[in-house]
C-alpha cells in the first residue's frame, strides 16, 4: 500500500469507552509515529472505564488519563487508511468512510458488560487488552509499504480471525 505515512488510524466500538480505548492508546505505543491513532464510538457513553485505563498503566505502563469518548461524527471527514470495529454492533452500523479505508472487524468481548467483583472485571479488561496487544503486534510486523491494497486488506481482516 502505497500512503504517506503516518497511516491514520480509526477503532471504533458502540461506546468507546473500554475496547476502542485500549486499541488506540495500545497502538500509539507500539506503532510509534508510522500510526496515527484515533478511537470513537457510534453512540459513546461520554466517559472511559477507569477499568481501562488502570489496565494500559499497570500492564503496558501507559497513561491514557486524557482519553475521551466521543462519537465517530467527529472523524466524518476524516480521511482514513484503516478504519477497525472491535464490537458486533459498531460493525452492523459502521458508516460509510472518505477516502476508501481498509475496513476489518476484530470482535473483542465487551469487558464493560462483565458482572462480578472488581477483581474478576480487571481479569476480563486485562485478558481483552491482551488480544488487542497481540493482534496489534501483528498489524505493526507487517510490511505495510510493500503490500499492495488487497495484500493488505486480506492481512488486516486476517488478523481478527
Amino acid at each position: 500500500m502505497t500512503s504517506t505515512t503516518p497511516y491514520k488510524f480509526l477503532f471504533l466500538c458502540t461506546g468507546n469507552s473500554a475496547r476502542s480505548i485500549i486499541g488506540e492508546y495500545l497502538l500509539r505505543r507500539l506503532g510509534g509515529s508510522r500510526f496515527q491513532v484515533y478511537s470513537a464510538g457510534s453512540f459513546p457513553t461520554g466517559k472511559v472505564n477507569p477499568l481501562a485505563v488502570q489496565v494500559l498503566k499497570d500492564i503496558y505502563n501507559i497513561d491514557a488519563s486524557e482519553a475521551r469518548s466521543k462519537s465517530w461524527e467527529e472523524f466524518k471527514d476524516v480521511k482514513f487508511d484503516f478504519v477497525v470495529t472491535v464490537c458486533d454492533n459498531a460493525r452492523e452500523t459502521c458508516p460509510v468512510w472518505p477516502g476508501q479505508p481498509i475496513l476489518a472487524h476484530w470482535s473483542s468481548p465487551d469487558p464493560a458488560a462483565v458482572e462480578g467483583t472488581q477483581s474478576e472485571k480487571y481479569q476480563v479488561f486485562e485478558e481483552v487488552a491482551s488480544q488487542i496487544n497481540r493482534r496489534l503486534q501483528l498489524l505493526t510486523s507487517l510490511p505495510l509499504d510493500k503490500l499492495d491494497r488487497l495484500e493488505l486488506a486480506a492481512a488486516i481482516q486476517e488478523i481478527g480471525k
